[in-house]
């Protein structure tokens, strides 16, 4: 080999790394993972957009590497991200990891921007499902049960059992989970648009969500409608006239009128304090308890 030929492998080389310094790295997936945003995943939680200030937190440097050669496209990529977003807050850096490696394929051109926020839209119901089920319902209450018995039995050691407890799965399935997020959005969500197939993904991922959502909407209302009608023992309040025709009508009710309000472009802060003002006079008034 001459010494031109060493040169022109070496720069070959020197070319090739310097694309490959800008690709994502498990370095920086499990950084990400453990950032300010993915730690205070609802420190800056929102009304309007819950957690979309955090996750853009949770992303931003590895768009900043993604686009290093785009600040239009990294500034597009951050309003991007600014959507509503909630989900369980061990999840999120899952989602995150299929985000980043679909804004690559944004980034080279070969997925339409839109889809990465279609994605997880999808994504949000079911995994906000399994994963408070999991955590909120399951380790929460084992971790409470092991530290209050050690409590009642005067051991100091309680407060630290029920941490970690709790955090130990939490943080394993955070540098875990944005691992295998973004191997899932490099491999099989790449293949399953070119097939054809994340339409199919994405109506199964909609049907699970509205199955979450419909849960939340009787088990997450608490309003009911106190007037009594008749009188003497056939008395009966309206609450339980509704009940005996579907349970969990009123909240169903008030999910639809919110989305219907919603669908007609109504600020959701308007709604918010709409919500309150009509339940304080409610109460007042004695229609609603």
């Amino acid at each position: 080999m001459t010494s031109n030929d060493a040169v022109g492998t070496e720069g070959a080389k020197n070319a090739g790394s310097g694309v490959d310094n800008y690709r994502i790295t498990k370095e920086d997936l499990i950084k990400s993972s453990l950032s300010l945003g993915s730690l205070g995943m609802e420190f800056s939680w929102t009304y309007y957009k819950q957690m979309n200030i955090a996750f853009c937190l949770m992303v931003q440097k590895m768009l900043k590497k993604i686009y290093h050669d785009d600040e239009a496209g990294y500034w597009a990529a951050i309003q991007r991200h600014l959507s509503f977003f909630n989900i369980t807050v061990q999840i999120a850096p899952f989602v995150g990891g299929i985000a980043m490696s679909m804004e690559e394929k944004i980034h080279d051109g070969e997925l339409p921007a839109d889809t990465v926020n279609d994605v997880k839209a999808a994504l949000m119901g079911p995994l906000s499902g399994i994963g408070d089920s999991i955590f909120l319902a399951t380790i929460r209450v084992i971790a409470a049960a092991v530290a209050i018995s050690l409590a009642q039995a005067g051991n100091p050691a309680a407060p630290i059992v029920f941490l970690l407890i709790y955090n130990i799965p939490a943080f394993w399935l955070r540098i875990w989970g944005v691992q295998q997020g973004y191997k899932l959005g490099v491999g099989f969500l790449t293949n399953a648009e070119q097939s054809g197939r994340m339409q199919t993904i994405m109506f199964a991922a909609g049907v699970v969500g509205a199955m979450v959502i419909g849960g939340m909407t009787s088990s997450m209302f608490y309003a009911t409608i106190p007037v009594v009608i008749g009188t003497g023992d056939t008395a009966q309040t309206l609450q339980e006239i509704l009940d005996g025709i579907m349970p969990g009508v009123v909240g169903l009710g008030a999910m639809w009128f919110y989305y219907w309000l919603l669908s007609k472009k109504v600020n959701p802060s308007w709604v918010i304090l709409g919500t309150m003002i009509f339940g304080v006079v409610g109460v007042y008034f004695g229609f609603l308890a």
